[in-house]
């Protein structure tokens, strides 16, 4: 009771406060509206109209069932990818090379559909999902042994095994697995059994998005209703207490690199089986690079990155309809988006000034 009034102040549901209102989300949610706004601005200083671009742009996302389509349809291996990252950023570990580790899966994937497309289905689509993750997790584990035994960075490592990977695959699919019928760096065509089955008619969504919704789900109970969930959280809050506490930080550190390339690697493969239909030269738009915005955006939970991929690839589908249709260009999307990594960067000032005012009221 409040002692001046006698009234009972206000107290919001428990649940109310650590999901919806939790600062990291509301922090999120500002930074997507501060760009949006610095968006507009830009839009008018080129004497467009903002509110039309940004009709334009959505209608573009989700005006349509083909729109929803299509953005759903980029959001898949965002979230894929999205996810891998934040596992590996709950450790503290920067996995960066997401891109290289998407082409890898890719490239099994489509080398394995390639081998067993003459069986049913149900053993070709698991293969190439097991080829895709195992290969992504291979190439982060690079990455994750020269960190542990020789205490190379991670971050600097993964980058470069992005330039290896892409051009060396790049060299194979330009050589010893090209498309014998075509001058260009792409694997033969996917039987249909290698390809996952489109869901809605007169669109290219895939059956991908469940795929992607799966990963979602069971990569949040691991983060929190696993050990080895606990352990990673542990070993990214304080190493020193983690290792103090007996847990093996340097197995967290691999393992958790590991499983967030396998999950890039998946991101790979469905974009393989799912859209490409084979192995190209240009798999990927820089999904890899986004995947660490969405990370970010997403604040590293799970279901969060799933908000965080949808809107960033509505944000990609749509800036090509405000492009055609105001005339604004559709490097604003990109802007946009570079404009909340920013902001997000600097999220320490919105926590000082909540406490401020805090401290204030």
């Amino acid at each position: 009771m409040n002692a001046d009034s006698g009234t009972t102040p206000l107290r919001l549901p428990v649940w109310l406060r650590r999901t919806i209102l939790h600062p990291e989300l509301v922090q999120s949610v500002v930074a997507v509206v501060i760009a949006l706004l610095i968006g507009a601005l830009l839009i008018q200083l080129l004497g467009k109209d903002a509110l039309a671009a940004y009709r334009a742009l959505l209608e573009g996302a989700a005006g349509n069932l083909n729109s929803l389509a299509e953005t759903f349809l980029k959001a898949i291996p965002l979230t894929l990818a999205g996810v891998g990252v934040t596992i590996a950023f709950r450790a503290s570990v920067f996995n960066v090379g997401a891109e290289g580790q998407l082409f890898w899966g890719g490239l099994l994937a489509g080398w394995v559909g390639l081998l067993l497309g003459d069986q049913p289905w149900y053993i070709v689509l698991p293969a190439m999902m097991i080829a895709s993750m195992l290969a992504g997790a291979a190439w982060a584990g690079i990455a994750g042994v020269l960190k542990t035994a020789l205490g190379a960075s991670e971050l600097i490592n993964t980058i470069m095994l992005n330039y290896i990977a892409i051009f060396f695959i790049g060299y194979l699919l330009h050589g010893p697995l090209q498309d014998p019928n075509s001058p260009l760096g792409q694997t033969a065509r996917l039987a249909e059994a290698a390809r996952l089955p489109r869901i809605l008619e007169r669109t290219r969504l895939h059956a991908g998005v469940f795929i992607a919704l799966a990963v979602v789900v069971i990569a949040s109970l691991l983060l929190w209703r696993t050990v080895w969930g606990f352990q990673i959280r542990a070993a990214g809050h304080n190493a020193e207490a983690a290792r103090a506490a007996g847990i093996n930080t340097s197995w967290v550190i691999l393992s958790s690199l590991m499983l967030s390339g396998a999950l890039a690697g998946l991101a790979g493969f469905a974009e393989v089986a799912g859209v490409q239909r084979r192995m190209i030269e240009n798999l990927s738009p820089g999904y890899g690079y986004t995947a660490i915005v969405v990370a970010l955006l997403g604040r590293t939970n799970p279901f969060a990155v799933l908000i965080a991929a949808i809107l960033f690839a509505g944000l990609q589908v749509g800036a090509s309809t405000m492009e055609s249709a105001v005339g604004v260009p559709s490097s604003i999307a990109t802007i946009i988006q570079y404009l909340i990594v920013l902001l997000l960067m600097g999220r320490g000032t919105f926590s000082f000034l909540q406490r401020r005012l805090s401290a204030k009221g």
